[in-house]
């Protein structure tokens, strides 16, 4: 456990200078650093607004990962979706469902963005924004205008779990199980999923804008650069998520 939870702390504090931190805590998005080449993927960073919105401390969020937020309602295809991004080390944006520390479920737009390192053009990180969506019954009802910029005040205090089941209420378990849950979901009564607004999907877009711009700036003191995009250098051979993954689970054996 000391050793894991060693390289979560050498992860982050390897690449960025100590003023990162305290920069990335000034941001207001809600926002989670994860290591992919650490077993089990783990968050090694996590923003205020991210605690707040899901009702951890940082103590219990770091070294959990993606699984430890999501509950019986979460979409198991969705989970898919995200894990093959991952594997393929590429952008993805899905709407999913996550419970809070109280048990409540609530819907959010869920973007999630490899972190390269600029010298070789690997992934160092995942950058994973989280932006609460707000049902379509909610925004009639609080008379707020969505499609404008103005309406991001009112909208930061619009109460989470506006929707609160998925059609199919897929668990969490193996993927061989996977059509079995479905069937037997079939009979609950389950709202619609809630859909992500154009504005929601501007938030999650300017906040990772937002966290890299602060990742670039503050990488470049160390002399380890990262960037939004792979470079391609000649010469130089790519190792995937998946492979690194495997790598890191080798060298924690041998990490006393």
């Amino acid at each position: 456990m000391d050793s894991q939870l060693g390289l979560i702390e050498q992860s982050f504090n390897s690449r960025y200078t100590f003023w990162a931190r305290e920069a990335l805590d000034d941001l207001p998005d809600n926002f989670t650093i994860t290591d992919p080449s650490i077993s089990g993927h783990p968050i090694v960073f996590a923003s205020r607004g991210f605690m707040k919105m899901s009702g951890y401390s940082r103590e219990e969020i770091i070294g959990k990962n993606g699984r430890f937020f999501q509950g019986p309602g979460t979409n198991r295809r969705t989970v898919m979706e995200i894990r093959e991004a991952i594997r393929e080390e590429r952008t993805v944006e899905v709407n999913l469902l996550n419970y809070r520390k109280d048990g409540t479920p609530f819907w959010m737009l869920f973007r999630l963005s490899p972190v390269f390192c600029k010298q070789d053009g690997r992934v160092t990180h995942f950058l994973a924004v989280q932006v609460p969506i707000v049902s379509k019954k909610h925004r009639r009802n609080s008379g707020f205008n969505f499609s404008e910029e103005g309406s991001d005040s009112g909208f930061r205090e619009i109460v989470f779990g506006s929707c609160r089941r998925e059609v199919c209420s897929d668990s969490l378990l193996d993927l061989d199980r996977l059509l079995a849950l479905d069937s037997d979901s079939q009979g609950l009564e389950n709202e619609e999923p809630c859909e992500a607004s154009e504005l929601e999907k501007r938030k999650a877009a300017n906040a990772i804008n937002n966290v890299l711009s602060v990742l670039t700036q503050y990488s470049a003191s160390t002399g380890k650069l990262v960037c939004e995009k792979r470079c391609s250098i000649a010469g130089v051979g790519f190792i995937n998520s998946s492979l690194r993954i495997s790598l890191g689970r080798i060298k924690q054996s041998f990490v006393l």
